[in-house]
C-alpha cells in the first residue's frame, strides 16, 4: 500500500433524480430500504473527489469546497472511510477534498453524488478496483441514493434484504431519450429536517407507510412498463403521483413534517396549468423545497421561459441524462 499523496484518486459522480423515491429503511445500518426505487442520473450537478491515504495523517482530514469540514458531517465521511479500511484491510487516515457542483442537503440529492463519487475514489485509491456492482453497494453504505449515481441514465436499485444484495442495476434501453428534467433551485439552504431524519419519522409513524411499501411496488413495475414502450404521458404521471404519495407520508407523520415552500406550490401549479394548456410536463420533488419538472427536449424552450419569468434565470437549470461515475 502506497502511504503517500501519490496515491490520490480523484472521482466524479452525478446526482440522481428519483423518479420512484426511496424513503424508508429496513435496516438503518446497513441502508436496506424497504423497497426498490427507480432514477435518472443527470449531466448538470456533480460531486468531483479526491482521496489519498497518507501514514503521517493522525485523523481523516476532509474539506468540502475548500472549507474544513467537522462535528456530524465530518463523522460521516469518517464512519464510511472506516467501511473502506476495514474491506481494505489497511488503517491509514486519509485526505478528502470534495467540490459539490449542487446546493448541498437541499433535497437535489447532493448525498447521492458525494458518496458515490467519495466510494469511488476511496475505493481505488485503496487499491480495492470493485467492479460497478460492488462500488454501487459501497456507495450505499455512506447514502443510500449514492448506489444509484454508480451508474448514468435510468437507474433501478433492487432493495434486497442484505448487504450482498442491495445495488443498483442500469436499466438499458434506448427509449425516452428526448426526456429533459428542469430543475427549479427555488432554496439553496441546508433543509432543516435531513432524509434521514425525515424517513425514520414516517417509517415509525405514519400510519400509511405499510401502503406505501405496496405503492412502490406497483409502481416500479409501471414505471418499467412506461420506459420499455416509449410512453412519456404514462412515465410523468407516475413519477408525479409516486412523489405526492412519498410527500403524504411526510404530512402524516407525528409530529408532521413538510418539505415544501411557497415556491414549491408556486411551481405545482405552474406545472398543471402548463400541462392543461398543451405543454406536457410533470414535476417530482425530494426531500427539500426545490422542483424538477420532468419535459421532453421540444418543451424546453416554453418551459424554460416560463418558469424563468416567475424564479429567475440563475434558478432554472435544464439536464439531461448524464454519465456514471468516472475517474480522471
Amino acid at each position: 500500500m502506497t502511504t503517500s499523496s501519490d496515491n490520490a484518486v480523484t472521482a466524479i459522480a452525478h446526482t440522481n433524480i428519483a423518479l420512484i423515491k426511496y424513503w424508508g429503511k429496513q435496516n438503518a445500518d446497513m441502508i436496506i430500504p424497504y423497497t426498490g426505487s427507480l432514477s435518472l442520473t443527470l449531466d448538470q450537478f456533480y460531486t468531483k473527489t479526491t482521496v489519498s491515504f497518507d501514514q503521517s495523517l493522525t485523523r481523516d482530514n476532509v474539506s468540502i469546497d475548500d472549507q474544513a469540514v467537522s462535528g456530524n458531517s465530518w463523522q460521516r465521511v469518517h464512519d464510511f472511510l472506516e467501511i473502506v479500511r476495514q474491506k481494505a484491510g489497511i488503517k491509514l487516515n486519509a485526505n478528502v477534498d470534495s467540490y459539490n457542483h449542487v446546493p448541498t442537503a437541499a433535497g437535489l440529492a447532493s448525498s447521492a453524488s458525494a458518496f458515490a463519487a467519495l466510494a469511488a475514489a476511496a475505493s481505488k485509491a485503496a487499491n480495492m478496483n470493485l467492479d460497478n456492482q460492488e462500488l454501487s453497494r459501497l456507495a450505499r453504505r455512506g447514502s443510500g441514493s449514492a448506489c444509484r449515481s454508480i451508474f448514468g441514465g435510468f437507474v433501478e436499485w433492487q432493495k434486497g434484504t442484505e448487504d450482498r444484495n442491495s445495488f443498483a442495476v442500469p436499466i438499458e434501453t434506448p427509449n425516452l431519450d428526448d426526456i429533459r428534467i428542469i430543475a427549479l433551485t427555488v432554496e439553496k439552504q441546508q433543509k432543516p429536517i435531513s432524509s434521514r431524519q425525515g424517513m425514520a419519522l414516517s417509517v415509525t409513524t405514519s400510519p400509511y407507510y405499510p401502503t406505501w411499501v405496496k405503492v412502490v411496488e406497483s409502481d416500479l413495475q409501471n414505471i418499467k412498463s412506461a420506459i420499455h414502450d416509449d410512453d412519456f404521458t404514462r412515465f410523468g404521471t407516475i413519477s408525479e403521483l409516486n412523489a405526492m404519495r412519498m410527500h403524504a407520508l411526510t404530512l402524516s407523520s407525528n409530529p408532521d413534517f413538510l418539505y415544501f415552500n411557497g415556491d414549491t406550490l408556486d411551481a405545482m401549479n405552474e406545472v398543471k396549468r402548463l400541462r392543461h394548456s398543451g405543454i406536457e410536463c410533470y414535476y417530482t420533488i425530494d426531500a427539500g423545497p426545490n422542483v424538477k419538472v420532468i419535459c421532453q427536449a421540444k418543451n424546453v424552450k416554453t418551459i424554460t421561459e416560463t418558469f424563468s419569468k416567475l424564479f429567475g434565470n440563475e434558478k432554472v437549470t435544464v439536464a439531461q441524462p448524464g454519465p456514471g461515475v468516472k475517474y480522471l
